[in-house]
């Protein structure tokens, strides 16, 4: 038996190669999964950008030093068990290597899933160490697994945007400004925004995106980025920085003399990812998407704060599904060369923004 894995270099992104090793024997109380198809979108590469800073290199470590496994979601299936409380045949949903196969450490084992115990992810966010039972997931009625693989974890980070700031009046402003807005975290947070009457939403794109965007009709309004001075440098606005376009943010922070809220969420646009040091007007905050959740789990339960978002979800992927025509369309890789065209294609940014990539190495 042996693992097939795509790492990629870190610091140097844009290169990757698919290894093959001998399979890891299970130590008692582990478990063998087979990970039958995982999503690639511009989140992960988010994940890679910011695989240092924000450990992400961590999950998965690639045993080779300076390169590293992107974390993706997916399902995968137990191969082989070493721990009663998982029965081989399982299928779970969660946080996996962009391989074919992953090694767990179920603790916490309960009806709806367990969490991975291995040591080195003890002190990582929780959200990233669950793992969720297909057949006990509230998540799955109504959606497929393309979907869930692809939007599902983008959408919740979506709506903790929302929740975040309207936890917070939007500071006062009620224009929002969101850039990369083809992007499926933010055109996901834009129709969470586009549910209040009282906030206008402003998505900034690239001119071969902009059609796409207006479509989609969650924005009050789609901009070029040549346009951003085009508007009232007096406006009380909040920024949501998808892009992490470091030459973008900085012009934000220097035309709007009234802008509230600025913050960081992803990094789409990798190659002109810089720091925030120096700006005009408001400290330019990372959004970090496990802290609000755990915000609202305090608030409210977690309970309470899953069956919102199980709410929001099946409104979401009803209306991306559902749409004529359909918001996302799944176009699927297999096997080492595929996976690592798309790997390409995905980091370059250069593909429709309607097509979501579902890939397997299994």
């Amino acid at each position: 038996m042996s693992t097939t894995t795509l790492i990629v270099q870190q610091g140097q992104l844009a290169n990757g190669r698919i290894v093959t090793r001998e399979a890891a024997p299970l130590a008692p109380g582990q478990v063998r999964l087979r990970v039958d198809s995982f999503a690639l979108t511009a989140n992960n590469i988010t994940y890679a950008a910011f695989g240092e800073s924000m450990h992400y290199w961590q999950f998965f470590p690639s045993g080779e030093p300076g390169w590293g496994i992107v974390p993706v979601w997916g399902f995968a299936t137990v191969l082989q068990s070493l721990q009663p409380g998982v029965a081989v045949g399982e299928r779970l949903y969660g946080y996996w290597p962009m391989s074919n196969e992953a090694i767990l450490q179920p603790v916490d084992i309960g009806e709806k899933g367990f969490v991975d115990g291995s040591a080195h992810r003890s002190s990582l966010p929780a959200v990233y160490n669950r793992y969720l039972r297909c057949n006990r997931d509230p998540f799955a009625a109504g959606a497929s697994e393309s979907m869930q693989a692809l939007m599902r974890p983008l959408f919740s980070t979506s709506w903790l945007i929302d929740d975040f700031l309207a936890d917070n009046d939007f500071f006062g402003a009620r224009v929002v400004m969101l850039s990369s807005a083809s992007s499926k975290t933010a055109y996901g947070t834009a129709l969470m925004f586009a549910q209040r009457a009282d906030v206008e939403v402003i998505g900034f794109t690239s001119e071969r995106n902009r059609a796409f965007c207006e479509a989609l009709g969650c924005y009050s309004r789609v901009l070029g980025y040549e346009a951003l001075e085009s508007l009232p440098a007096d406006t009380a606005c909040v920024y949501v920085d998808f892009a992490g376009n470091a030459d973008f943010r900085r012009r934000v922070h220097t035309h709007f003399s009234n802008l509230r809220y600025s913050c960081s969420v992803g990094g789409t646009h990798v190659e002109e990812l810089g720091g925030a040091r120096g700006l005009p007007g408001p400290r330019a905050m990372l959004f970090f998407a496990p802290a609000q959740a755990q915000k609202r789990q305090a608030d409210w339960g977690g309970p309470a704060l899953h069956q919102k978002l199980v709410d929001a979800w099946r409104t979401f992927s009803a209306k991306v599904s559902g749409s004529d025509p359909p918001w996302l369309e799944v176009r699927r890789h297999r096997g080492a060369a595929e996976v690592l065209a798309a790997y390409a294609q995905v980091y370059a940014g250069s593909g429709d923004p309607r097509l979501g990539h579902i890939l397997s190495l299994a």
